[in-house]
Parts: C-alpha cells; structure tokens; sequence
C-alpha cells in the first residue's frame, strides 16, 4: 500500500505547512513518475515578480521524496531518509503554475532493496524538472539521498 496525493497534501498541511501555505500540492503518484504543481502567486513570489527559488526547491524535493516515503512504507523496515545535498539550475522565470516531475521511482524500489539487502546506507540522486504551463522548463533540481535502514 502507497501514498496517495491527498494523503501527502493532509500530510503536509501538518508536517510542511510552508509548503502547504505556499500552494505546493502533489498532483499525481505513480510507480515511475510523481507530479507537484505549485501556482505563482503573491505568497510565494520574489521581488522580480516570478516564483520564489526556495518555493520551488520545496515542490521540487517533494516530488522526489515521495518516492522515498512509499519505497520505505511498502518495505517495512525502519529506514531513515535525508537529503544529504540538492543542486539547481533555472532557466526560464518561473509564473504561473509550475509542475515539478520526477520520473526516478524504478531507481529508488531498486537502493532501498540494496539498503536493506547490504544494511549499509546508500546514497541516490534524483532529478525534477519544473514546466510551466506551455511545457517550458523553467528549473532542474538534483536531490542526493542518503538512505540507511535503522537497528
């Protein structure tokens, strides 16, 4: 059994309320693909009139740790999750509703079964690409995780 979206969007409403207050809310969750939207709006936006980087940052790693979460619940094990380091790259001002998408899923399911097979941490980078509404990137972000499963 997995997350749902509404499930992750009530869980961020309690445990992420920047994010929740922010307008980022997941969209979809599949076995390979995950998608947050996030709206440009006064709340979110910087003094250039586009969408604040650290908004963006926040639906983006989102969109990663999702996969993270539903690896570890359908496991099992006790394992924790952190993101060790993140990196971005924008390209295009960022307005109106941008989704971020990672489509990493396949390579989580595989280190968190290396995780728990070696009992050694591992470490994963995961990529989500932010688009606007004309399907124009507006951002990269790689995530590196660290997993390690708990004694």
């Amino acid at each position: 059994m997995s997350y749902s979206p509404s499930q992750f969007n009530k869980f961020m409403f309690f445990k992420l309320p920047a994010a929740y207050w922010c307008g980022v809310r997941v969209a979809s969750i599949s076995e390979t693909t995950t998608e947050v939207t996030v709206k440009h709006r006064w709340i979110n936006q910087n003094p250039f009139k586009s969408m604040y980087f650290a908004v963006q940052a926040m639906a983006a790693e989102l969109s990663t740790a999702i996969f993270v979460m539903n690896a570890i619940k359908k496991s099992g094990i006790n394992i924790s999750m952190l993101v060790a380091s993140n990196r971005a790259e924008f390209t295009k001002k960022a307005t109106g509703r941008i989704r971020f998408i990672c489509e990493d899923g396949q390579k989580v399911t595989d280190i968190i079964e290396k995780a728990i097979a070696t009992g050694e941490g591992q470490m994963i980078s995961l990529q989500s690409i932010g688009v606007n509404e004309k399907h124009e990137q507006v951002a990269v972000f790689h995530f590196d995780w660290t997993i390690k499963t708990k004694k």
